[in-house]
């Protein structure tokens, strides 16, 4: 039988919901296609949605129009601003979520939203034609023998492309949590030109909470005051949440001699995993044998869910066999009689080259084909959402005629994720971290809004509703800017303030005080009575926006310039071989990676400024 859809999501994880929900609510007929609809926005790793740089990442999918940061306020255990004590360009919220209720949310969002459908079945293979010396995509095949014609597919496959999970010396056939991986589809995409690699990573177990002495762990409290990840989450019910306590606990010498001594037993050294495995999220064997001079590694016991028994060990992560793992773990204090309710485990899946993609992350060989999250060589359910909301968007935008929404460095950590993969790529599952953003002081979470709502306006998922609601949110950062220049403060006043502030002779504003380090938007308080009740979500950007004003100019500054760079189109079908003057390297990378702009070209690991000068004279672009 054949059906037809205009887009086919392949995968009901955190890229595929974000893609589906895209299509769909821009007016497209789409079909996300899952292997089980009860592990759609599924959380296989830790129960949490956030982090260091992966917060600032759900703050820009919601600007953009996206879900996550939605669902994440409406199942938030606890929640934490992290690095408070460094500067505000690395301040990153992060909540726990009830793990049961965000698929619930999800699910139930995913069924109530038009020109959707959901279907449990198995992809198991993508049909193309010929496109000229490429290929396009005509449709595509499941595991029942349903063929569907569409125009354009969206492969976000997480971890369960041809998936093995390895305990010890046993290696299953399974996806995340021991569902049913996809294991036909590989081939298909490898037939069509993608270039498929190896990539791994793993959890750590999960434990009974009743079996945990908490009298012999370090608790670690949520936040006083919550500000939501979403703007259409009123700031106020974030209050009543009754946060959930996490823990912290520490590994010891004990841990690691069971670990060393058992070390040949993990999958990890004994040779049955190929895979690549994650630098910044490494496994509890590979941090004792990394770093042999720690007497202790840091752990984090996090709760699973309102409704639910069952504990996340983070930082515990391993491959080992389930009864050293039981020995290891009790060694821990606090942990003599631990439970574990499922034991730790490593996963190895495939995922594609993210160079063979365009910027907008279709397919360069496969036009109508595009990759989101670790299918693209990412880990994190953040990464993966970022992904599947641009590659939705630019589908839709596809089919509509369109011009895509291509997001650059300069716009924010989205724009520098998808830039890294298609014009660097990935060795190894590619983590967001604050330090990939040169432009970090303006990309703070605080400010998402403000640098993409106007985008996700454009492509149509920001109703009027909202970019009201936006304006009058910016109208009153810039009018309290405005006005606490114009309230001074005499000497006589530096009584209210922090201990050692002098206030000189002649006075001075409050945002002159508020650009001195050691001095807060609240500090002032006392002596600018007149201020206005504004949000703290407000009050925090001011406070950012005043203190940073002289950083933010230069770097809007260089912004500028490389913006100068994007505007230099390349076009497709540049012979890089025919121009005289370019080094060799240089011809081969630009010839593999296709890049769209000159700043994009600038950017490639062997494209020296030299090469870009010739590339400006040759190609008339001066």
């Amino acid at each position: 039988m054949k059906l037809k859809t205009s887009v086919a999501v392949v995968g009901g994880g955190h890229a595929g919901v974000e893609a589906a929900l895209a299509c769909a609510r821009l007016g497209i007929d789409t079909t996300l296609f899952s292997l089980s609809l009860d592990q759609l926005g599924n959380m296989p790793c830790n129960p949490s949605i956030g982090g260091t740089a992966k917060g600032h990442l759900v703050y820009e999918i919601d600007a953009l129009g996206g879900e996550m940061g939605r669902a994440a306020d409406k199942v938030t255990l606890q929640s934490r601003t992290l690095n408070l004590g460094k500067g505000a360009a690395v301040h990153s919220k992060r909540v726990q979520a009830d793990r049961r209720k965000y698929q619930e949310v999800i699910k139930h969002t995913l069924e109530l939203t038009e020109n959707l459908r959901l279907l449990q079945a198995e992809v198991t293979e993508i049909i193309t034609a010929p496109d000229g010396e490429n290929r396009r995509v005509v449709g595509l095949r499941t595991a029942f023998g349903e063929e569907y014609e569409c125009e354009k597919i969206i492969i976000a496959t997480g971890t369960y492309l041809d998936s093995r999970i390895f305990v010890g010396d046993r290696a299953i056939v399974a996806g995340p949590d021991g569902s049913v991986a996809a294991c036909a589809l590989t081939k298909s995409l490898a037939d069509a030109g993608l270039s498929i690699r190896r990539f791994k990573t793993g959890t750590p177990p999960r434990i009974l909470r009743s079996s945990v002495d908490f009298s012999q762990l370090e608790i670690q409290l949520g936040e006083d005051e919550i500000i939501p990840f979403s703007a259409d989450t009123e700031e106020q019910s974030m209050q009543a949440i009754e946060q959930f306590p996490c823990h912290i606990v520490y590994t010891n010498l004990d841990t690691h001699k069971i670990i060393l001594d058992n070390i040949t037993k993990s999958a990890m050294y004994s040779g049955m995993i190929s895979g690549v495995g994650p630098r910044y999220c490494p496994s509890i064997e590979d941090k004792i044998k990394r770093f042999a001079d720690k007497e202790r590694h840091q752990l984090f016991l996090e709760p699973m869910g309102e409704n639910n028994e069952e504990l996340y060990l983070q930082g515990f992560s391993t491959s080992l066999p389930p009864d050293i793992q039981d020995k290891m773990l009790r060694t821990l204090p606090g942990f003599k009689d631990a439970v574990i309710t499922r034991y730790a485990y490593a996963i190895e899946y495939d995922c594609a080259d993210p160079t063979d993609l365009y910027p907008t992350l279709e397919h360069k060989r496969v036009s109508g084909l595009y990759g989101a999250g670790q299918f693209n060589g990412t880990s994190g359910y953040e990464e993966a959402a970022s992904q599947g909301l641009i590659a939705g968007i630019n589908a839709a935008l596809s089919l509509k005629g369109e011009e895509p929404l291509i997001l650059h460095r300069f716009d924010g950590y989205i724009g520098t994720l998808i830039d890294d993969l298609v014009t660097k790529g990935t060795n190894e599952p590619y983590r967001m971290m604050t330090s990939r953003s040169e432009y970090r002081l303006l990309h703070r979470q605080d400010n998402a809004d403000a640098r993409l709502t106007p985008y996700g306006r454009r492509v149509g998922l920001i109703s009027d509703e909202r970019f009201a609601r936006f304006e009058s949110r910016q109208q009153l950062i810039a009018d309290e800017k405005a006005r606490i220049e114009q309230v001074f403060a005499r000497p006589a006043d530096a009584t209210s303030l922090p201990e050692g502030v002098v206030i000189p002779a002649h006075g001075a504003s409050v945002a002159d005080l508020l650009r001195r380090p050691e001095i807060s938007y609240d500090d002032t308080a006392a002596i600018d009575k007149k201020r206005p009740a504004l949000p703290r979500s407000i009050t925090r950007t001011v406070q950012y926006d005043v203190k940073y004003a002289g950083y933010l100019r230069r770097q809007t500054a260089e912004i500028n310039r490389q913006a100068r760079l994007e505007e230099f189109k390349l076009p497709n079908d540049i012979n890089y071989a025919e121009i005289g003057g370019l080094r060799i390297e240089a011809v081969q990378k630009l010839s593999k990676i296709r890049p769209v702009t000159l700043g994009q070209a600038s950017r490639i690991s062997g494209v020296s400024p030299a090469d870009i000068s010739v590339l400006l004279i040759r190609l008339g672009l001066k």
